[in-house]
């Protein structure tokens, strides 16, 4: 059989590794799901030997055939996924998680302890906002937040105590970028220096393949686009390969570990469709914010595919498929007049839409086939303070649109009513 290297990533997600390690499914055109929570052992040293080599992080997993012991330690179908996940972004090593936030506690987890400090761009998810202000606190690390695209303040921010810097590029809901080779070049090149870990969810490998650009750790919500079809929650973090045995530890004490069962819809649905529902609902992505932006009653639109998008040339730079296509994505941000500045007017618009119309659902999450609307100064963003909002530029009035792959027309016709009630 031809090296898959020599086949380009759309189709090496739809074959995955063909003969993995993990399972030789080689007479099968599905990979196969494991149904089982504990696995036979063929002797006492046999098990003895598989826990030593789980908890020793020395030994090349490249060069070891698996002893699955136990589902929460490791297993086959999500052991698969790992491998092609690794695959689609370049990274030496993946282990995923239950969500998202499992994944992201994960990563800062192994990569702090009491003491250390994180440095975090001013807006972020929420959910990872709220771990970082309430949860880490309390395991004695500090986070501060900064704008990362003011280097000055990076540098200030960063203390003898840093050891992680962290970013979602796209941001989440605004889709400011963020310059991930610049801020990585503040780091320096010290055996000890930070670490910088970005939240790829809304580019997904397709669009943006973060360690190209200097990043240590990647994290990814699965839920989202890599998954595509809202069935399944999970989460991966990909790095290189001496973090791998700390981050399978950390799942084998705190728990949080992938299903088989979701591991093979992503295996199965997800990732081979990654390409394909990317692309289409891209296209639709800017039929859409063109609309939006000649709209009387849209304030301001972002999309990384306008002209009018203010870090254009960053995001021409970043947002580049595996054959280096500019991909803006599928996610849009915009702002529709808030005389009150108290958000009203942008929920009577999600009640519109939840209550009337068809092609476009109130709901949180991204990335599905279908499209989803939310409010996130009141609804996924409602956990950061109104100073914290105001200064990473949410608005009241702001609407953040998930584009999934309805026809365009429909997309418009029912913004256009949800806006005329709003």
């Amino acid at each position: 059989m031809s090296d898959k290297k020599d086949y380009r990533l759309q189709t090496r997600l739809i074959h995955g590794q063909f003969r993995s390690k993990k399972w030789d499914y080689n007479h099968q055109v599905v990979p196969p799901m494991s149904q089982s929570a504990t696995f036979r052992l063929e002797g006492a040293s046999r098990g003895a030997t598989g826990f030593f080599r789980f908890a020793c992080d020395r030994i090349n997993p490249d060069r070891e055939v698996p002893i699955y012991i136990y589902d929460r330690l490791d297993e086959p179908t999500r052991g698969m996924l790992e491998e092609n996940l690794a695959e689609a972004e370049g990274a030496e090593a993946c282990v995923c998680f239950a969500t998202g936030m499992a994944a992201i506690s994960a990563a800062l987890g192994v990569l702090c302890q009491a003491g250390d400090e994180i440095v975090a761009h001013r807006v972020l998810y929420g959910c990872t906002y709220s771990l970082m202000q309430n949860w880490l606190p309390r395991m004695g690390i500090k986070t501060t937040f900064v704008d990362f695209n003011d280097p000055d303040a990076v540098k200030r921010a960063i203390t003898p105590k840093t050891r992680v810097l962290y970013a979602e590029s796209p941001v989440n809901p605004n889709l400011e970028l963020v310059d991930l080779e610049r801020v990585r070049a503040l780091l320096g090149d010290a055996e000890d220096r930070p670490q910088l870990v970005v939240d790829n969810t809304f580019a997904t490998p397709w669009g943006q393949r973060p360690m190209s650009l200097g990043a240590d750790v990647v994290v990814h919500s699965l839920t989202k686009g890599l998954g595509g079809f809202g069935t399944d929650m999970g989460g991966a973090v990909l790095t290189r390969e001496p973090l791998r045995n700390l981050l399978l530890m950390y799942r084998k004490d705190f728990g949080g570990a992938l299903s088989a069962k979701a591991a093979w819809t992503f295996l199965v649905h997800g990732l081979p469709t990654l390409a394909t529902r990317m692309s289409t609902a891209q296209k639709t992505a800017g039929v859409v914010a063109e609309w939006l932006q000649a709209h009387p009653r849209v304030k301001r639109v972002s999309w990384p595919g306008l002209a009018s998008f203010p870090q254009r040339a960053l995001a021409e730079k970043q947002l580049r498929t595996p054959s280096g296509e500019f991909a803006p994505g599928t996610m849009i941000y915009f702002e529709i007049d808030d005389p009150e500045g108290d958000g009203e007017r942008g929920g009577r618009m999600m009640d519109w839409i939840a209550q009337s119309a068809y092609s476009i659902t109130l709901a949180v999450s991204l990335g599905q086939v279908k499209t989803l609307i939310e409010h996130p100064y009141s609804m996924t963003h409602s956990a950061l303070s109104d100073e914290d909002k105001r200064k990473g530029g949410l608005h009241p009035g702001g609407i953040r649109l998930s584009i999934g792959l309805e026809d365009p027309a429909d997309l418009i016709a029912d913004l256009e009513a949800a806006l005329a009630h709003a």
